[in-house]
């Protein structure tokens, strides 16, 4: 089979294009990690559902729990519920309290599968919130559903927060409650305005270097009560500064998309061993999941030269799956796991498959495959001149 298809470039001019055809390294089996390494897992959505897709959510429910399955045998944690999985965007909050109910139970069956799981506070209606109470109210009530399971938090960050929050102090006072309450340490989450513009100004204002000290003053007040914090602000700089000043045997969880691998890597500087690097926590990870695996091997190993040549290639992809709108970016994770065969359609929760262009999903064609991470070339090559009979291009 010839691996040739006609190609929009950015000028909407058709080109041929050739696949190289390379598939992914595969990771040793049982290979041993020494970072953390947790993947947003994406959802699968139902096609066959008879729903409003734009107002209600249908989730493959098997096929959602074997996709992290697939991400717990290559060593790979879940972050579970998170904004990858369309939290917030069109899976609402009873339907990601399903979803982790059901990643647990199967992770109970995987020796050593991670687990950490999205709480927030977006089952209050926005507009409706006019106090800090109702979102200390709002975190406590989705804490206690997720902790009677079992689960292990990430705290996300709140858009009812950021909406009545009126200074820093604020924030200190929702998350000195909840961090005194939780039961087991948690990962916190600093998501940036590119990923979901009612954010901006999170922990009480606009200056990122100020933000980053009242994070790191509830941190430091709550050190036993924090695993780490993931910041998702695509500024390699803001995020080796702040995990420089961690408090110790806090972790900082890279959610960079632009800069991981050598975020990861690490500089080896800071006040103690754990802040010279990042550990990971990754929407990019589900959509590169075995040479992210393989990456991590090598590096464990010592072999920082094969850890940069498995992982450096998929970093352009991973940036133009994050390009601006960056919060659009689940439709390209999504895209990838349909190309590589893990799920049988391209549909997403909300509809949001159309929130990208032929264009844009050509590229992204042309950079899997220049990173080796299309597992079915052959397959890929099929699904793609699918897409592109759908919007009339004929190969």
């Amino acid at each position: 089979m010839t691996l040739t298809l006609q190609l929009p470039s950015a000028g909407g001019v058709l080109e041929t294009y050739r696949l190289r055809g390379t598939q992914p390294v595969q990771p040793a089996k049982g290979a041993k990690f020494n970072r953390i390494a947790y993947s947003a897992a994406h959802v699968v959505a139902d096609p066959l559902a008879a729903i409003d897709p734009w107002l209600q959510c249908a989730v493959d429910w098997d096929a959602t729990i074997a996709y992290r399955q697939r991400l717990w045998s290559l060593g790979l944690g879940v972050a579970e519920a998170m904004d990858t999985a369309q939290r917030g965007m069109g899976l609402d909050w009873p339907t990601s309290l399903e979803l982790i109910r059901r990643s647990l139970d199967a992770a109970k069956d995987v020796p050593g599968a991670l687990v950490a799981s999205g709480c927030g506070t977006d089952h209050l209606v926005l507009e409706n919130v006019k106090t800090v109470d109702e979102v200390i109210a709002g975190y406590e009530e989705q804490m206690a559903a997720i902790e009677k399971l079992g689960g292990k938090l990430i705290v996300m960050a709140s858009r009812a927060l950021a909406r009545v929050a009126k200074s820093p102090a604020d924030y200190e006072r929702v998350y000195d409650r909840i961090l005194s309450q939780a039961k087991q340490p948690v990962v916190l989450h600093w998501l940036g305005d590119m990923f979901d513009p009612a954010l901006a100004g999170y922990w009480g204002t606009k200056d990122v270097d100020a933000a980053m000290d009242t994070a790191l003053a509830i941190i430091a007040a709550h050190p036993d009560k924090v695993d780490g914090i993931k910041i998702s602000l695509l500024d390699k700089d803001k995020e080796i500064a702040m995990r420089r000043r961690l408090a110790p045997g806090v972790r900082m969880y890279t959610g960079d998309d632009f800069n991981y691998a050598e975020l990861i890597a690490g500089d080896g500087f800071g006040a103690e061993p754990m802040h010279g690097k990042s550990d990971a926590l990754l929407g990019i990870f589900d959509a590169i999941a075995p040479a992210a695996s393989a990456a991590l091997g090598e590096l464990a190993q010592g072999n920082l030269d094969k850890f940069h040549a498995i992982l450096g290639p998929t970093v352009p992809l991973s940036r133009h799956i994050f390009a601006a709108p960056t919060r659009f970016y689940k439709t390209g994770v999504v895209f990838m796991a349909w190309l590589n065969g893990h799920q049988k359609h391209f549909t997403m929760v909300g509809g949001q498959q159309s929130t990208r262009s032929l264009v844009h999903f050509a590229e992204l064609f042309r950079l899997a495959d220049a990173a080796n991470l299309l597992e079915q070339p052959e397959l890929a090559l099929r699904r793609m001149k699918t897409l592109l009979t759908l919007h009339g291009v004929h190969n």
